[in-house]
């Protein structure tokens, strides 16, 4: 038996109990994704509605299911004061609302502003069970969560057996901790839809632009993930992502990715997030290969730009003649957030043979909207600046505008449009005084 086993048992509890200590007016930020505690959440929502905890700020990050149904559920709106750092389908609605209020951010600033600009009262978050020399592991999320959970007042940690043990800079002592709860309930599991004809025209021409021995960032979505599907014939990738997804585990799976050219890390596959399934969590559980930092480090431009040949892919909603990227903006309001797309596309662009390639469907609405736009909306936001655009591709073709004059971008843009739209972009062109 280890001898930390009796320092957990005293800090075990159960869930009511590790939340009754919350004060009314308390600062709480909770694990994003997969790291969602669900027991914890469901005691804090509890106390919310019995009017037990009153005026509490919660800050959340991608909120998935166990939020939405607890802390984030319509009927605490105003009973609870949430702040969120990238919206999701959880809290869009109430943020369009105005029930639940956006935090602008670039993804690896947050642990600075957990840090720094933040009083944090309590930190709730998943981990994995603890190990004989007495480490939990944050297993799927590392992100900010990991410096909530040194820079707070309580930490509450919900132990799954469920969760992977992950090595790298995410162990946590349970010296650190204030109280333990036990939950072996399934982590919540994202599978990748089917990838659209388009994604798999895009995928396909993305591999072509990736050398062997590069270094990958894989944003969310079908385009990111499509583009997997076409790089088993590679060789040695490596990877340094924001986001772990199941296909890059894939990859590694079929001896594409190995890591062993990689300048940075080498053979190791860096992460600060993971979403998937459950096969794609049992591989990295106590997998030495794999290893989480922190957001703050994954994510920093200048630690990007040490991989050689890195390579960032990401999505955006749409790209104005200019080469303005809106990635958040959908629809009049915020939709999502910035991410680390900006954080990758500085970072890849700054590596030696790096390339940043933000991709995109021509159109939208079954073929009746273009994506490639004249010009944004009044009040749309512009989550990757045309200073820092470098490759952009559709399923017509990927253009560099790096270098290029504003006549020579804006064709180039114009000729990744869907070719209908494209006699209406040069006439606005000429109008906008590019052509």
């Amino acid at each position: 038996m280890s001898i930390y086993s009796s320092e957990y048992r005293r800090k075990l509890v159960t869930p009511e109990k590790a939340v009754a200590a919350i004060a009314h007016g308390a600062t709480l930020v909770h694990g994003m994704a997969i790291g969602e505690p669900p027991a914890l959440l469901a005691a804090i929502a509890q106390r919310v509605r019995e009017e037990d905890l009153k005026d509490i700020k919660v800050f959340s990050l991608l909120p998935m299911e166990h939020a939405g149904k607890t802390i984030l559920a319509p009927e605490l709106a105003g009973k609870i004061h949430s702040h969120c750092w990238f919206l999701s389908a959880s809290d869009r609605d109430q943020v369009k609302a105005g029930l639940h209020l956006f935090v602008p951010n670039e993804f690896h600033q947050i642990p600075r502003l957990c840090r720094d600009f933040m009083d944090i009262d309590v930190t709730v978050t998943t981990v994995s069970p603890m190990d004989r020399a007495g480490f939990f592991s944050f297993g799927t999320v590392n992100d900010f969560i990991s410096t909530a959970a040194r820079h707070c007042r309580r930490l509450i940690v919900e132990v799954n057996p469920n969760m992977p043990r992950v090595f790298g800079d995410s162990l946590l002592h349970v010296s650190e901790v204030d109280a333990i709860v036990e939950n072996p309930v399934p982590l919540l599991e994202v599978t990748p839809a089917p990838p659209k004809p388009e994604a798999e025209a895009i995928g396909r021409l993305i591999a072509g632009m990736i050398p062997d021995g590069a270094t990958l960032q894989l944003g969310i979505g079908g385009i990111p993930n499509a583009v997997c599907l076409f790089l088993e014939a590679h060789k040695d990738l490596g990877i340094h992502t924001e986001l772990m997804c199941p296909g890059m585990v894939h990859l590694i799976k079929k001896g594409a990715i190995t890591g062993r050219r990689k300048s940075w890390h080498p053979r190791k596959h860096l992460f600060t997030n993971a979403i998937g399934d459950r096969e794609m969590y049992e591989f990295m559980d106590d997998n030495p290969s794999m290893e989480s930092y922190p957001v703050s480090y994954t994510n920093a431009p200048h630690i990007i730009a040490k991989n050689d040949r890195m390579i960032s892919i990401n999505s955006t909603i749409e790209v104005d003649l200019l080469g303005q990227c809106n990635s958040e903006f959908l629809g009049g309001s915020e939709f999502s957030g910035t991410g680390g797309q900006l954080d990758y596309v500085r970072g890849a662009f700054n590596a030696k043979e790096g390339k940043s390639i933000i991709a995109f469907y021509a159109t939208a609405h079954n073929g009746e909207v273009s994506r490639v736009v004249p010009r944004f909306q009044a009040g749309t936001v512009v989550t990757t600046p045309r200073m820092d655009t470098h490759y952009l591709a559709t399923e017509y073709g990927a253009v560099n505008l790096k270098g290029k004059s504003t006549r020579e971008r804006a064709l180039d843009i114009i000729s990744l449009a869907h070719p209908r739209f494209r006699e209406d972009l040069l006439k606005e062109a000429h109008s906008l005084h590019l052509l």
